[in-house]
């Protein structure tokens, strides 16, 4: 019920995602800045997200970091029923998809990108993400909106999608792109227009966050 593409790009790293399920980024989406990204879905467990940043902020392993996680006693109960990936700073990223993870289920990787997804309509779809986000131009958020439409357009989930989100993380301690859309017929479309309206601004945002004397200003009457 969820596909979704990590990505290091330089100094930054991003996640996007779109589920049939709601709020899907609430829950599968996990970076931190100088550390990596995770995901964490498929009859989701955020914490599982939480401590694969955790291990990767203690050695910067991402094989080691998974192989921790999915072989700890405290999750092994549960972690047959869970599709994980992370990506660190270095090296290739690294996927698990337990046994149990739900219908028609696949992954992909490449230099610096990993994809994975379940109840898919084929196991085409990671590819597909990926093929996507590496051909396309424009900012970093645009060519993770690109994969989503593509794999959205490439079959995606057995079922329509409701919910999609991206998510990046770069010098700073926040997110300097955070957007979500949590229920729609189209989120896909719908995160493309949200994404239209935040990228002008996004590193004014930053720059408010930074050194506010120096930041641009909209005029704008409770404006943040």
């Amino acid at each position: 019920m969820t596909f979704s593409l990590v990505v290091r790009d330089g100094e930054r790293f991003a996640i996007a995602v779109s589920s049939s399920s709601p709020a899907v980024a609430a829950r599968v989406a996990h970076l931190r800045p100088g550390v990596g990204a995770a995901a964490s879905q498929n009859v989701t467990d955020p914490t599982l997200g939480t401590s694969l940043l955790a291990e990767l902020a203690d050695h910067g392993d991402a094989e080691r970091a998974l192989a921790g996680v999915t072989g700890a006693a405290r999750n092994a109960k549960s972690i047959a029923h869970r599709q994980l990936t992370v990506l660190g700073r270095s090296g290739p990223g690294f996927v698990y998809s337990g046994a149990h993870t739900l219908g028609k289920h696949a992954s992909a990787t490449a230099e610096g990108a990993v994809a994975a997804g379940n109840m898919l309509r084929g196991e085409h779809i990671p590819g597909v993400l990926l093929d996507a986000y590496s051909a396309a131009p424009g900012e970093l958020e645009e060519r993770l909106v690109t994969a989503l439409k593509a794999a959205v357009e490439a079959g995606g989930e057995e079922g329509p999608v409701h919910s999609a989100g991206l998510a990046v993380v770069a010098d700073v301690d926040w997110r300097v792109t955070d957007l979500r859309v949590d229920w729609a017929d189209d989120p896909v479309d719908r995160l493309a227009e949200l994404l239209a309206v935040w990228l002008p601004q996004r590193d004014d945002y930053v720059c408010r966050g930074l050194d506010p004397a120096s930041a641009p200003s909209y005029g704008v009457p409770g404006d943040r």
